[in-house]
């Protein structure tokens, strides 16, 4: 691998040790690239290393010291992730917080951390900082890069990112040894201290602190790049949240490690056309990207013309065939060869420029479980799309998907460095050097997740299958049965609705009841795309929810879930017989999903009490009434008259659960 021997030295322990070291390795290589205003402007690591020695210097200037905590709040933006490193170049430790949070959700997190410092993107960061500061006695300094609004603010306590690094280059040229005693600092720093702390995004109360050291993050994301061969010549995309320990892996802990370059794109909405003209090589996203990507591709194919469908169709049934054994080298017959050929230059190799896929060298999908199907459709395309199973506490990595070992229904073996295990409960243990320290202030919480001797409770039920690969099936504590003992993963049922592009989210319940019921979101895009084609009229998300020819098109798919759950004998006493469709989207504003996306079982099952009464009463209407969150934070409320259908229930091909069981 290309630059391995400058990774090899185990003296370079934390983030801004690399930093050093790529400034001098690397100096003229882009570090990262930010597009502004449609223009990509690049910083070489040696003026990274001016950027962020800058504003560090600055930043002590304003009485930043070690042990000090600064929050950081904002997009993916060149300076929110310098100040993370100026922080750590001080001995401090940076806490990400999820830009999209309301007021009160900072809130909680600035006090339990016990933040002095902010540093944030914009006006309506400093705003929402501003409207709970009466809550946040020891937060005393707020930074912020975009100007724009602030000019006739109180600057007592807030300062501009370029005011403070103008400060701190004063501030060494008026005293010379001011950055010799800053890298001594660095060089001072071991990896055992602590490097940040990272908020869970708390499906189940409120979030804990993670706390991660040095040695956690550095170990991990050094085995995470020798595991895939990564290199400084990789180019990434970063535009996940600050806050989500996948973004400071790959946008900050392996990018310094190997000395690759982190683009950060112009906006969310422009991400898509920035990935086309960057072409990563190394990329990474939830399984929520990759179920938007296919629903837009299968949206616009339903809009091509007959030819062009008809081609499209015709390959990708090839693809399905043929795609993934040619990617992971197996035998493959010379005619199938040449017409998967022809394809790549049809179909494939266009698909993969819209996605922005051209380049890429390995990609990678996790956070929850994907449905195999969407995986099989991009590996198909002969894109080396992997899953991994990590989670905050584990510094990301826990499996891994070795290249050839391949399976959309597990999600790979141990790790590097790690321990795997599993409970007489079904739950997944591991152990490994990326495990966290502890959860901040809160010595009962780690005290239940991590045994004395290093063991972590992940929280999700799964087993070793014959191949040797970890498969999930679910959480632990969501895994139930329905009254007849027949096995209930709520997960594993609603990642097969996702499959179909109509469908964005859905929620089953099931556990100590008779009979699986779900609730369904419909996908406003893809549905509203149906909806024209077809010339349904509607105003709302909630009146095309409640179309009856969408019902039917739910339906449609619900019906070959229970297909396919009748043909897998331990899941097949599972089969859907009511489901209903939402009348608004489940929202984190209304605090139905996490900042990360992923439900809120708890709350849903409180919220909406009634339509889960009436799944399992028989009744096939009921008025629900549910407040909302607006944007701009106002109150309101939905009405709606919710349909409940029955489906059909469908005789197992298997053995069914008992002989499964037996």
């Amino acid at each position: 691998m290309a630059g391995s021997p400058v990774v090899e030295r185990l003296d370079e322990d934390t983030f801004p040790k690399f930093l050093l070291r790529n400034a001098r390795v690397f100096a003229d290589r882009p570090a990262i690239r930010e597009k502004d205003l449609g223009i990509w402007q690049a910083w070489t690591w040696a003026e990274a290393l001016e950027e962020i020695r800058a504003f560090a210097l600055g930043l002590r200037g304003i009485g930043f010291s070690a042990g000090d905590k600064i929050a950081i709040i904002g997009g993916n933006r060149p300076r929110m992730y310098w100040s993370m490193v100026a922080a750590q170049s001080l001995g401090g430790m940076p806490v990400p917080l999820y830009a999209d949070s309301v007021a009160e959700e900072m809130a909680y997190v600035l006090e339990h951390a016990e933040v002095r410092f902010a540093c944030v993107e914009d006006q309506e960061q400093v705003d929402k900082i501003l409207s709970t500061a009466d809550a946040l006695p020891k937060l005393e300094q707020v930074v912020y890069d975009d100007p724009r609004g602030l000019r006739d603010y109180d600057h007592t306590r807030l300062h501009s990112f370029e005011a403070l690094q103008e400060a701190g280059r004063a501030a060494m040229a008026a005293d010379a040894s001011l950055e010799a005693a800053w890298r001594e600092g660095i060089q001072a720093a071991k990896g055992s201290d602590l490097a940040m702390i990272l908020y869970t995004s708390g499906t189940t109360g409120r979030p804990k602190g993670v706390m991660l050291s040095f040695d956690n993050l550095v170990i991990s994301a050094r085995n995470g790049n020798a595991f895939d061969g990564l290199d400084e010549h990789e180019e990434t995309l970063a535009y996940l949240p600050l806050a989500w320990i996948g973004d400071y892996v790959f946008s900050i802990a392996q990018s310094y490690i190997a000395g690759y370059c982190v683009n950060c794109p112009e906006s969310l909405e422009t991400v898509l056309s920035d990935r086309q003209e960057i072409a990563p090589t190394y990329f990474f996203a939830p399984p929520r990207v990759f179920e938007g990507m296919l629903t837009h591709i299968m949206v616009r194919m339903e809009d091509a013309g007959t030819l062009k469908k008809k081609m499209f169709d015709s390959f990708m049934a090839l693809a399905r065939r043929v795609g993934e054994r040619i990617l992971n080298g197996e035998a493959v017959g010379f005619r199938d060869r040449l017409a998967y050929a022809l394809g790549e230059i049809m179909v494939y190799g266009p698909l993969k420029n819209q996605m922005g896929f051209t380049r890429l060298k390995v990609g990678y999908t996790a956070g929850e479980a994907i449905g195999p199907e969407i995986f099989r459709f991009y590996r198909s395309l002969g894109l080396n799309l992997k899953q991994l199973y990590g989670q905050t506490e584990a510094s990301v990595y826990i499996t891994m998907q070795p290249d050839g070992q391949i399976f959309g229904d597990t999600v790979g073996t141990p790790a590097p460095d790690v321990e795997l295990k599993i409970a007489d409960n079904g739950e997944v243990l591991y152990r490994s050097p990326g495990v966290f320290v502890g959860y901040y202030k809160n010595d009962e919480a780690t005290r239940a997740t991590k045994t004395e001797d290093g063991w972590v409770l992940t929280g999700d039920a799964g087993y070793i299958a014959e191949n040797g690969h970890l498969k999930i099936i679910d959480r632990a504590k969501d895994v139930g049965k329905l009254t007849d003992g027949a096995l209930f993963a709520p997960k594993y049922i609603e990642n097969k609705l996702k499959f179909f592009p109509n469908v964005k989210e859905a929620v089953a319940f099931g556990d100590g009841r008779d009979f699986c019921g779900v609730f369904v979101n419909i996908d406003l895009t893809a549905v509203g795309s149906w909806a024209e084609r077809n010339n349904v009229n509607y105003a709302s998300y909630q009146e095309l929810a409640a179309h009856p020819d969408v019902y039917n098109m739910i339906q449609d798919h619900v019906d070959q879930v229970n297909r396919d759950l009748a043909s897998e004998p331990m899941m097949a006493g599972a089969q859907i017989k009511r489901f209903l469709i939402l009348h608004k989207e489940l929202d984190a504003d209304d605090g139905e999903l996490t900042r990360t996306q992923k439900v809120r079982r708890s709350f849903i099952a409180e919220r909406y009490a009634p339509l889960i009464e009436a799944l399992y009463d028989g009744s096939a209407r009921k008025h629900v009434r549910t407040e909302v969150t607006f944007e701009d934070g106002r109150k309101g409320a939905i009405e709606a008259d919710v349909e409940i259908r029955d489906m059909t229930i469908h005789p197992t091909s298997g053995g069914g659960l008992q002989e499964a069981a037996e």
